[in-house]
C-alpha cells in the first residue's frame, strides 16, 4: 500500500470546467487556499454547443478574461439573425450591461483558459486525479475527499468546504444525497457539427414546426451548426452511424433550406455529436461542508443554450457565499442559505421557459417564448453587471 499524499485547504473543488474553474478562480482571487481535482487533462473537449449568452460575456469581461477569449481566435459576434420560413430579421447586438458582443469559444479553449486563470490566481489545480469518495467528521459534516492519481497514488485532501462541480452525472451529488427539488422530462435531442469555409457573421436561430436550428460562429472561421427536435423525429439521424452528417443535412433541409445550402457550400470539419433525453433538474445546492455548482446542481435541456452562463453565474454566487462564510464562520448558515436562495431566484425563469420550449409548442407560441427568454437573458445580464468585480490577484486573508 502506498502512503497517501495529504494536504489541507480552505476549499476543494471537484471538477475544473466552467463552473469548477470559475469558482476556484474567484475564491483564490479572494485570498483563499483552493485545490481543484479533475480526472480530465487539459486542453480537452466536451459535448457542448458553447454559445455564450450576454450574461456570460458580461462576467468574462468583469473577470478580465474576455480579451483572452477573443485573443484565442474566437470571433466577436455582433449580429443575431432570426429566421422562420421566408421571414428573416437580423439585429445588431447593442451595448448593454457593458458589452456589445457575443462569443462562442470552443470548450477545449475556454476550459483551458479558465483553468489557467484559476492557477494564476493561486489555486492548486491537479488534473488526471479522480475523486473516489468524501471524508466526514463525527457530526457527518463533509470535511474533505479521497482521490487517486492515474498511476494509483492515493490522495487525501481536507477542507472547510468541498464543492461538487463534476457535471451532469455528478458523483458528488450522489455521495452527499442531494435532493432533487424540481425536475421535468423533455424527450428532445440536440445534434451539431462544425462547418468551415462559409460566411458566419451572426448567431443564427431558425424556427420551424417541431424544430429549432442555429449557428454559433467559433474559432478558425468555422461555426457550430446545431439542430434541436423532439427525439421521435430524430430516429433516422440517431441511427445513421457514419452517415450522420448527411442525415443532419437532410434534417436541416426541412427546417431551413437556406441554412442547409450554406452548410453544403462550406466544409464539414467534424463528426456529428449530440445527445437525446438529457435530464432536467434542480438539486439541493448546499449541505454541511458541501455545495454543488454548475450541472452538478442544476441542468436543463440545451434548447435554451444557457449552460455556460448558468455555470458562471452560479460560480460567482457560490464563491461569494463561501468567501463570506470563511471570513466569518459564525455566518455559515446565512451565507450558504443565501447562495441557495439567490441561485433559485436566478434560474427559475429560464428553467420554466426551458420546460415550455422543450415541449415544442406551435411555432407562433415557440417564438413568443423565445422573445420572453431573450428579455429574461437581458435582465440577467444587467444583474450580473451589477455584481462587485472581484480582485484581479489573490491576497491571502488573515
Amino acid at each position: 500500500m502506498r502512503s497517501p499524499q495529504r494536504s489541507h485547504h480552505d476549499v476543494v473543488v471537484i471538477g475544473s470546467r466552467c463552473a469548477g474553474a470559475a469558482t476556484a478562480m474567484l475564491l483564490a482571487r479572494a485570498g483563499h487556499d483552493v485545490a481543484v481535482v479533475d480526472r480530465s487533462r487539459f486542453p480537452s473537449d466536451m459535448l457542448s454547443t458553447h454559445g455564450i449568452a450576454r450574461g456570460g460575456v458580461v462576467q468574462l469581461a468583469r473577470w478580465g478574461l474576455l480579451e483572452d477569449v477573443l485573443a484565442s481566435g474566437a470571433p466577436a459576434v455582433r449580429q443575431v439573425m432570426f429566421r422562420r420560413g421566408d421571414n428573416q430579421t437580423t439585429l445588431r447586438v447593442k451595448e448593454r450591461a457593458g458589452v456589445d458582443l457575443l462569443v462562442a469559444p470552443r470548450r477545449h479553449v475556454l476550459d483551458a483558459l479558465l483553468v489557467d486563470a484559476a492557477q494564476a490566481a493561486g489555486a492548486q489545480v491537479r488534473t488526471g486525479v479522480t475523486a473516489t469518495g468524501l471524508r466526514r467528521d463525527g457530526a457527518n459534516r463533509v470535511v474533505g475527499l479521497d482521490a487517486r492519481t492515474a498511476d494509483g497514488q492515493p490522495i487525501e485532501l481536507t477542507a472547510r468546504y468541498v464543492v461538487g462541480a463534476d457535471g451532469l452525472r455528478s458523483r458528488t451529488a450522489g455521495w452527499v444525497g442531494a435532493r432533487v427539488l424540481d425536475s421535468f422530462s423533455a424527450d428532445t435531442g440536440t445534434f451539431y457539427m462544425y462547418v468551415a469555409d462559409a460566411a458566419w457573421p451572426a448567431y443564427e436561430f431558425h424556427v420551424a414546426r417541431d424544430a429549432y436550428a442555429g449557428v454559433f460562429p467559433t474559432h478558425g472561421g468555422a461555426a457550430c451548426v446545431w439542430l434541436c427536435r423532439p427525439a421521435a423525429a430524430l430516429g433516422s439521424l440517431r441511427a445513421a452511424g457514419s452517415d450522420r452528417a448527411a442525415a443532419l443535412l437532410a434534417e436541416l433541409d426541412t427546417v431551413s433550406p437556406t441554412l442547409a445550402a450554406r452548410v453544403r457550400s462550406g466544409r464539414i470539419t467534424s463528426v456529428v455529436r449530440g445527445a437525446a433525453g438529457l435530464p432536467n433538474y434542480v438539486r439541493q445546492p448546499v449541505g454541511p461542508g458541501w455545495a454543488l455548482v454548475g450541472d452538478a446542481g442544476y441542468h436543463r435541456d440545451p434548447i435554451t443554450g444557457h449552460g455556460i452562463t448558468d455555470a458562471f453565474r452560479d460560480a460567482e454566487l457560490l464563491a461569494t457565499a463561501i468567501d463570506g462564510s470563511l471570513r466569518d464562520p459564525a455566518d455559515e448558515h446565512t451565507a450558504m442559505a443565501a447562495y441557495a436562495d439567490r441561485r433559485e431566484a436566478a434560474l427559475r425563469e429560464t428553467f420554466d421557459l426551458t420546460r415550455a420550449l422543450a415541449s415544442f409548442p406551435p411555432p407562433d407560441t415557440f417564438v413568443e417564448l423565445q422573445i420572453q427568454l431573450s428579455e429574461a437573458l437581458e435582465r440577467e445580464a444587467d444583474l450580473l453587471a451589477s455584481f462587485r468585480t472581484p480582485a484581479a490577484t489573490a491576497v491571502r486573508a488573515a
